[in-house]
């Protein structure tokens, strides 16, 4: 049986992400991320994630990949692309671009699960665990530090070549590979294009979102009835999310669109104007947009949404 060393058992791994459709791959050691749990445990301690009570559960697993994975040595990290080639019509409620097609969770998934199996196949028996999102795991941190990429003032991770569209998934694995080297640098410099243009001003400084000020918190994590009346006139028309920070970054002129099939835009979504959302019935809502992020406000959060943008 060939025996791969650590530097073929890496190219075979980041040549499995390739295949699968992510666009970028880094590994990185597994460690216990300190300044994280302190940035983390100060930023829930000032309540800055408002009603997202889910962020204060299991911290250690978020802060210590052992936690989810006795004996890892080592975090994979993959970005996926999900910048659209083309973008709502003029004068619609806007919705964040990573919405535009289906369910990122339920594309990535197998991914990874094909990858980790492909990875067994291949390299002889072994543990690991593949997170999306939904998981305790600090994403963006060991995307630093597999070198994908910094985290910019808006909170976003932000890849020199390609810019912040990504979404970004992990494997944690007990096996030893080649780690690349993570990245220190802040190349965002003095701008300030995304907080001066935040319409909440949510963005802090040092790299601090007030997730409890944020649009997105509001029309997507919110399960209140009613939007707080302080926030009147401050949404820009965002019905679903909000890329205000993205879209004005500079770092995504570099953006290009995305080779993935499945994150193709829903045509409602390119095409609907006030008008039609405001008479999609509960049954059309779903029908359009099974399988689709805008679920996860499901319709009544939709309503609830355009009628707060209605009043401001």
């Amino acid at each position: 049986m060939f025996i791969m060393n650590l530097a073929e058992k890496t190219k075979f791994v980041k040549l499995l992400a390739y295949n699968e459709g992510f666009d970028f791959c880094g590994i990185a050691a597994a460690r216990s991320l300190d300044e994280d749990a302190r940035k983390l445990e100060n930023w829930l301690r000032q309540g800055k994630h408002g009603q997202m009570s889910y962020m204060e559960k299991h911290f250690d697993l978020r802060v210590n990949p052992y936690k989810l994975l006795p004996g890892a040595k080592s975090v994979i990290c993959f970005l996926i692309n999900y910048f659209p080639d083309t973008d709502q019509e003029n004068n619609a409620p806007k919705i964040s671009k990573y919405a535009y097609g289906k369910d990122y969770h339920e594309v990535i998934r197998p991914k990874l699960h094909k990858i980790l199996e492909a990875m067994k196949q291949k390299l002889g028996d072994f543990h690991g665990r593949g997170f999306v999102d939904s998981a305790p795991v600090l994403e963006r941190s060991w995307a630093v530090h597999s070198g994908l990429g910094w985290v910019g003032k808006n909170g976003n991770l932000i890849h020199k070549k390609n810019g912040s569209f990504f979404f970004i998934a992990t494997l944690i694995v007990d096996l030893e590979l080649e780690y690349d080297v993570p990245v220190t640098a802040d190349y965002c410099g003095s701008c300030t294009r995304c907080i001066e243009a935040c319409p909440t001003q949510a963005i802090e400084s040092d790299k601090v979102v007030d997730g409890s000020k944020c649009i997105s918190y509001f029309t997507i994590e919110l399960k209140d009835l009613l939007i707080p009346d302080r926030m009147k006139n401050k949404f820009d028309d965002w019905m679903f999310g909000c890329d205000t920070c993205q879209d004005v970054c500079p770092w995504n002129r570099f953006s290009k669109p995305t080779q993935e099939p499945a994150f193709t835009p829903i045509a409602e979504i390119l095409h609907f104007d006030e008008k039609d959302w405001e008479e999609v019935t509960e049954d059309g809502f779903k029908k359009i947009f099974a399988g689709s992020p805008l679920n996860r406000a499901k319709y009544q959060g939709i309503r609830r949404n355009l009628d707060f943008l209605k009043k401001s």
